[in-house]
């Protein structure tokens, strides 16, 4: 307790436990769809003889790059997010373990959709 100078009455700061940063949270789930986006693309690309099966691997690829990207824009800004400064009264954010694996499970998302969406096209070409 802070005493207040010149009044019997004193401030108190409350101490406020750290929170999970929700886009920390946000980032994986969008990471960990992604990968499981790329897989789908990479089944539909090697069952799918023809270009129907290109065509369902590039919706899909679509998918899992637009999810992959989500998650590394989230992360990125939960990164931002959890390492600002704040003075003790305020809400201080925790997770980034968290924010690392979201950025890391959406770039391999989207690569592994990309490489997906090239092989359908490889296997349909010969």
């Amino acid at each position: 307790m802070v005493p207040v100078a010149g009044t019997p009455f004193g401030v108190v700061h409350l101490e406020v436990p750290p929170v999970t940063s929700g886009l920390a949270v946000g980032a994986l789930v969008a990471g960990i769809a992604s990968i499981l986006v790329s897989v789908l693309v990479i089944c539909f690309g090697v069952t799918g003889g023809s270009w129907t099966g290109v065509w369902a691997a590039g919706a899909f690829a679509l998918l899992g790059v637009l999810a992959g990207a989500a998650a590394i824009a989230a992360g990125m800004l939960a990164l931002r997010q959890i390492r600002r400064p704040l003075p003790p009264p305020a809400v201080r954010f925790t997770g980034r373990g968290l924010a690392v694996s979201g950025v890391s499970c959406g770039g391999v998302g989207l690569v592994l959709s990309l490489i997906g969406l090239g092989l359908a096209l490889l296997l349909s070409l010969s």
